[in-house]
């Protein structure tokens, strides 16, 4: 029988690529204690397993789905990468550069001093920073670096054995040090710094508090008294005067026994009738003496809940406590903001700043939203449909520029098809925050293109390298895993002091400009647990974005410095 699995996957190697995902992508869930090795690395080293039998691969197969992952990694990152460039986010932005350059001068003098060749030292700075997707850049490197084909080979086959073996604490390391190391480092209770920063947030919010004044809502139909607190004032005056800080909107009129059209100016009088949408615990009081009545047809109003893509320049950078006084953003209630490639959940408080391409999700009537949509940005509604006519160009387009070749000092400099497609990824994905209609990437569909994409890369490199593996772990040595600690610890050691001194952060959001300028989600979840707060998440996501694109890109540079 076991003869039988291992000539059927040798010759059917597509049944090896699958069998190595399945096995990998549950090896990587499994979790020991709070740790778990996440799927590349499982899929990495259930490939190396089954490579052991001997099984070829064609190249062309790792390449077209490393080139469908690096756009979807363009894709997502490029609101937030152009935003760091171009706005305020810069200082942010920089900050990421610096940390990015420090990432790659750690790894280059561990190459440079243990007397690495590309293949060990590419393999060294994917797992130390743990950017997996540097390996296919380097890869592309190795390839036009003008080495034999021999020693090319052997080269790509040690990538992959310093990857194993400094990716764990590359990845346990870096939350580490920033969520236990870094409050000490920055001489800070990071809990009550980002307690104070949520209080200075908060300015403008009511007493019961800003969050929960917009999540915890509900239509409830009244009839004013004579003598009510709301006879004489116009709709617009009772939503503003009758409680301030606090948003209620009256959506419903009945009058005379009649469902009337309403204005902001409509003046209330007593016997109304009004459905009004607001939080539960303020309803009671709302109307002063009105009475509370059962009326199901003026309450039969059409109401949703919609992600909203924003895309009005003149949102960008406005506090939501200012830009809820805008008359569009009447009767619209804010539940969350999502921001960034990696969807991160941003506190929703009163001085939070709203970037262009944050998706907010609101909810509302139906009226109400569509004013909102109009004025503010893109119904993402849910689609499950890809534009693949926008995703093939861009592909294309990106992958033409990426392969030309600039000879400077003999050595062929060229971002490859692979770079191309990266690039052409973060225009597009920065295009669609401007002009949406040019179609979209369902979410589900990016998390394939990111995930399988990158791992089906990744099984290739394991199955391909298999054979020769533990031949490269024995020339590779113990020592590259010392190496890996020094990678990964120096950079992230300094990184709170640079953003303390030199870009001046405010420590609540300091350590998520490094995890975010590490490229890891998972060291900011950490940071936010100890911290009990997602007030880290707000530093997060520009460096993100600018060093996921510049750790991919030090795949290539990486190589041409050590060649």
């Amino acid at each position: 029988m076991l003869n039988y699995i291992a000539e059927t996957l040798r010759g059917n190697p597509q049944l090896a690529i699958f069998v190595t995902l399945a096995i990998g992508y549950w090896i990587g869930a499994r979790r020991f204690g709070s740790f778990s090795l996440g799927a590349v690395t499982g899929t990495l080293l259930v490939g190396i397993l089954v490579g052991q039998i001997g099984i070829e691969i064609s190249g062309q197969v790792k390449s077209i789905f490393f080139i469908m992952f690096l756009f979807a990694v363009g894709f997502g990152v490029g609101p937030q990468f152009v935003r760091g460039i171009a706005s305020d986010g810069a200082p942010q932005a920089l900050f990421a550069v610096v940390v990015s350059t420090l990432c790659l001068l750690s790894v280059y003098i561990a190459a440079l001093v243990a007397g690495y060749g590309p293949g060990l030292a590419a393999g060294l700075l994917a797992g130390a920073q743990t950017i997996s997707a540097s390996m296919g850049l380097a890869t592309d490197a190795i390839n036009a670096s003008g080495l034999t084909p021999e020693e090319a080979k052997a080269q790509l086959d040690l990538m992959p054995v310093s990857y194993a073996i400094t990716y764990l604490f590359g990845t346990v390391g870096t939350g580490w040090i920033l969520a236990f190391l870094g409050p000490k480092i920055l001489r800070i209770d990071i809990a009550a710094e980002c307690a104070r920063y949520e209080r200075e947030m908060s300015a403008g919010a009511t007493e019961s508090g800003f969050i929960s004044g917009r999540r915890k809502r509900e239509f409830r139909a009244y009839q004013i008294r004579e003598g009510g607190k709301a006879v004489g004032l116009t709709i617009g005056q009772a939503e503003r005067d009758l409680l301030p800080g606090e948003r209620i909107f009256v959506e419903g009129l009945r009058r005379n026994g009649e469902i009337i059209a309403h204005a902001i100016d409509t003046v209330l009088k007593p016997g109304d009738v009004v459905a009004v949408a607001g939080r539960r615990e303020v309803l009671v009081n709302v109307l002063g003496s009105g009475v509370e009545v059962d009326d199901a047809e003026l309450l039969d109003v059409p109401v949703e809940a919609v992600d909203v893509l924003i895309t009005n320049k003149a949102l960008d950078g406005r506090t939501l406590a200012d830009a809820g006084q805008e008359p569009y953003a009447r009767g619209v209630f804010l539940n969350s903001i999502r921001r960034g490639s990696a969807a991160v959940s941003i506190p929703v408080l009163p001085q939070t700043k709203l970037n262009r391409g944050d998706i907010l999700r609101v909810s509302g009537t139906t009226a109400s939203i569509n004013r909102f949509v109009a004025a503010a940005g893109f119904a993402d509604r849910p689609v499950t449909v890809t534009n693949m006519t926008l995703v093939g160009l861009a592909i294309l387009i990106g992958g033409l520029i990426g392969a030309y070749v600039l000879p400077i000092g003999g050595v062929p400099i060229t971002l490859s098809t692979s770079g191309g497609a990266l690039i052409a990824g973060i225009f597009v994905g920065w295009l669609r925050t401007v002009k949406p209609q040019i179609g979209n990437v369902p979410q589900p569909t990016l998390w394939f293109m990111n995930s399988v994409g990158l791992n089906v890369f990744i099984a290739i490199v394991g199955i391909s390298s298999g054979p020769t593996f533990i031949a490269g772990l024995k020339e590779a040595g113990f020592g590259i895993f010392f190496w890996g600690l020094f990678a990964t610890g120096a950079p992230m050691l300094l990184a709170p002091l640079i953003g303390k001194y030199i870009f001046r952060f405010d420590p609540a959001i300091n350590l998520g400009c490094c995890g975010g300028a590490r490229t890891s989600t998972a060291s900011v979840a950490m940071v936010g647990e100890v911290a009990k707060s997602d007030v880290p998440m707000l530093g997060y996501t520009v460096p993100y974005a600018v060093s996921n694109t510049l750790l991919t890109l030090w795949g290539l540079v990486i190589v041409l410095l050590i060649i």
